[in-house]
């Protein structure tokens, strides 16, 4: 079985293992620059002016790669309970969460590692993947079943998440000059998979060494996070490391890869980080918006042209990730 970050952390007191101390030049300690909060743009969903809001969906795309969504219509009460039953699962004994465990090539379940370890480092984190949507891709081995509320959680949070994801499609469309439904179709329409993770990052002794997840963009073709209060996500913006402003109950969407790509680059996807906390544990519950797996997904046909050629290959799906978790050049 391998050793959880949760057991490592509550043995370590001054120092931890140097696998999981940083090379220099990603160090947060050294390479963030401290005292500055990045407000990325946050758009809020009540404004009645579609074209506007399209428009500051396509800039904040296009410019940071990332937003925060306030107004969303996910009721509070519902957030708080997706968390609340994560955090306590994370808080059962080892051999209760040990019977989720990863199996040797699923992405799902419980675990710690999950991509090719560059020169053996490790990240201060363990995890938990499980798809809540579509119906016929969800495998409930993977879901708790301590506590027992876990189910219905998630299963509400997902069902409030539908129009979010209609709208953050749609805005994305309308941005590129596309009809508002090209991009979700292009990205699997009905099929779309939601890839629900959540990081569970305890206390580390040593934060300006460790880092939780390494510097990443998501493969997915958006992302959809709400962290808990600690402090932790960084974006890179114009060279250097930055924290990102904490909002309430507000929704941090990322720009994924795949967005990147079927936008031609017109969108970017983000580049991005998470920190840890000396002294409190940090969670973050992601959704990956993924196409199905045999899905093939290139730059939208409607945005090339002669002036504007492919700059990125058309591939299934499936194959991005294999080369993406095993570090292989797409």
């Amino acid at each position: 079985m391998a050793e959880r970050v949760h057991d490592i952390a509550l043995r370590s007191k001054d120092t931890i293992p140097s696998e999981y101390i940083r090379p220099e030049n990603e160090q947060p300690g050294i390479t963030t620059v401290h005292g500055t909060v990045l407000e990325a743009p946050t758009i809020d969903f009540s404004d009645p002016d579609e074209a506007k809001m399209a428009q500051k969906i396509a800039e904040a795309s296009r410019d940071w790669g990332m937003f925060q969504v306030v107004n969303h219509n996910i009721p509070g009460e519902v957030i708080a309970k997706l968390q609340a039953v994560g955090e306590e699962f994370f808080l059962l004994p080892a051999e209760e969460k040990e019977v989720y465990a990863k199996l040797p090539d699923s992405i799902e379940g419980y675990g710690t590692k999950l991509q090719k370890e560059v020169d053996g480092k490790k990240g201060w984190v363990d995890h938990l993947f499980h798809k809540i949507w579509p119906p016929s891709a969800i495998n409930y081995q993977f879901w708790p079943r301590n506590p027992p509320s876990y189910r219905e959680a998630n299963e509400e949070y997902a069902k409030y998440l539908h129009p979010v994801v209609d709208k953050l499609f749609k805005r994305l469309s309308i941005g590129l000059g596309l009809e508002g439904n090209a991009l979700k179709e292009a990205a699997g329409g009905n099929d779309l998979v939601y890839l629900l993770k959540i990081n569970y990052y305890p206390p580390c002794p040593r934060p300006d060494l460790a880092l939780g997840v390494v510097a990443h963009t998501d493969m997915s073709a958006i992302t959809i996070l709400v962290p808990n209060q600690v402090q932790g996500l960084q974006a890179f913006k114009d060279g250097h490391w930055y924290d990102v402003e904490y909002i309430p109950n507000a929704l941090v969407i990322h720009i994924g890869d795949q967005v990147e790509i079927m936008s031609n680059g017109r969108y970017k996807s983000l580049l991005h980080r998470s920190t840890v906390n000396e002294k409190k544990t940090r969670m973050s519950w992601p959704v990956f918006l993924d196409p199905p797996s045999d899905l093939v997904i290139g730059p939208h046909p409607k945005l090339l042209n002669e002036e504007n050629l492919p700059k990125y290959k058309t591939k299934k799906y499936s194959d991005y990730v294999y080369c993406k978790l095993n570090k292989i050049p797409q």
